[in-house]
């Protein structure tokens, strides 16, 4: 797809708040008054994390699937990332309680996922097209310049050392039925925080080491609060966060915390 000349947008880490993604689909224009995709040839991509937190995981998948169709009818373009809730959701589904070896959660993958904000009413409108649309999503994506992942990790490389070697490994293990790669892949993409001591570029720095791997200018994530983990007061949530002398973009505005869905425009 040529790129060059149309919009990009991101947002990340909708958690159920299906409301609220609704009204900031609108609030930007990407939608009309009925939710129909308005946005003709824009790029709206999404970092992860649909589910878990909030009331209604299940509707925020199937909104952002039927989005897709209509964005895909009208030359624009949805894309959607692997978040590490998907994979806990899709873990306690896969394998419900029983004991994993290492697991020290009670109530293996199910009692994990529950005590990290997984609601029953997601697992149990799961349904095999759901779970055939999470298993089949990219864990990064390279867009124009920007690096979008979901997680602020640089564990990403565990699996591969490009674009596709990533996507692939992880399409491996959601095709998987062993639990102690699951379990890994779980601690894998629940790990966050190793960009925020890279300020000062230099060749070895996390970020530039993701970056000269994996491409990009700017890398993207959600998945760590600016309410919790950047100390942003939630009433002050406005916009995205930059750092890491401007090449990380923090993107999830802590919705579950008090904060807000943030929909950002890269390009």
């Amino acid at each position: 797809m040529s790129t060059s000349n149309t919009p990009l947008y991101v947002a990340a880490d909708i958690h159920g708040h299906r409301d609220e993604f609704r009204q900031v689909l609108r609030d930007a224009g990407l939608v009309d008054s009925t939710g129909r995709w308005s946005a003709g040839n824009a790029r709206l991509w999404l970092l992860g994390d649909y589910v878990d937190r909030g009331p209604d995981g299940i509707g925020v998948i199937d909104d952002v699937r039927k989005l897709t169709d209509e964005a895909a009818a009208a030359g624009g373009h949805i894309g959607a990332l692997l978040g590490n809730h998907e994979v806990q959701l899709l873990a306690a589904h896969r394998f419900g309680d029983t004991t994993v070896a290492g697991w020290k959660q009670e109530g293996g993958f199910h009692g994990g996922w529950a005590r990290f904000g997984g609601r029953e009413d997601d697992l149990r409108r799961l349904t095999p097209d759901h779970i055939a649309w999470m298993t089949g999503l990219p864990a990064l994506a390279l867009v124009d310049d920007h690096l979008l992942i979901h997680s602020d990790t640089a564990r990403y490389l565990e699996f591969g050392s490009t674009v596709e070697e990533v996507n692939t490994a992880v399409s491996d293990i959601l095709d998987s039925s062993d639990a102690s790669l699951w379990l890994e892949f779980c601690y894998r993409m629940s790990a966050r925080g190793a960009f925020r001591d890279a300020e000062s570029a230099h060749a070895d720095d996390p970020v530039s080491v993701m970056l000269r791997t994996l491409g990009g200018d700017v890398l993207v994530h959600g998945h760590s609060t600016l309410t919790k983990y950047f100390d942003v007061a939630p009433a002050d949530v406005r916009d995205v966060l930059r750092y890491a002398d401007d090449r990380v973009v923090a993107i999830d505005g802590g919705v579950y915390e008090g904060g807000r869905i943030l929909l950002a425009r890269l390009s």
